[in-house]
């Protein structure tokens, strides 16, 4: 065989794939910097190819790439929480916070810079993005425990429920990822049956709801 034949032949990427490309070599650096001190250069190194092309696809700089590399993240984080409405609640919720740690343990001191914010980069629609994967979090959750029309206490313990594992996950990053996520998975959800009977003592609601959950336990 000749080298000509033995070397692949080029394909020319479409808009979209190219597009992906460069999305996914900044994901790649903002999951482990925090995003001021990821570069156009840095980028452009990662994928392979030069600043101007970045640019191209970018026109709007670092500010454009950070915000549609944090959109491609929030939808991945959304999907961490689609789960089957099938089997006991519980499993259901673990195994949902088995993929949201999984994000968390992959994206690292990305993750950090997203949920504390600060960064040079944060604008308010950096900010919209990220409240809205809480609230698509809060709306999957409630919709896993099929209580019609839930009330706005029942509401606001799934939410607060959703800023502690935001919390415990920041937490379990500084503390060098200690203790292992299958415990804290199990730690948290511990915690939403302990915040939802701590409500059920206020709200009929919640109260049926946990006495649905502790006999689907029996």
């Amino acid at each position: 065989m000749s080298p000509a034949a033995s070397t692949p032949a080029y394909r020319r990427l479409s808009v979209e794939e190219r597009r992906a490309q460069l999305l996914d070599a900044a994901l790649s650096l903002f999951a482990h910097r925090a995003p001021e001190e990821v570069s156009l250069d840095g980028v452009a190194e990662a994928a392979g190819v030069s600043r101007p092309l970045v640019y191209r696809y970018f026109p709007g700089g670092k500010q454009q790439l950070y915000e549609a590399a944090l959109r491609s993240a929030a939808e991945e984080l959304r999907h961490c929480f689609d789960e089957p409405h099938e089997g006991p609640l519980l499993p259901r919720l673990a195994r949902a916070l088995d993929r949201y740690l999984s994000f968390v343990d992959s994206h690292d001191a990305g993750f950090t810079a997203l949920l504390q914010g600060g960064s040079v980069v944060e604008t308010s629609r950096t900010t919209a993005i990220v409240d809205g994967v809480r609230r698509a979090a809060a709306e999957h959750i409630l919709s896993h425990l099929e209580v019609p029309d839930p009330g706005p206490r029942l509401r606001m313990t799934v939410r607060v429920w959703i800023t502690a594992v935001e919390a415990a996950s920041l937490i379990w990053l500084d503390e060098g990822k200690q203790p292992p996520a299958a415990e804290l998975r199990d730690w948290l959800v511990e915690q939403f049956v302990a915040v939802l009977t701590v409500t059920a003592a206020r709200d009929a609601q919640t109260a049926a709801l946990v006495r649905a959950l502790a006999s689907a336990d029996a």
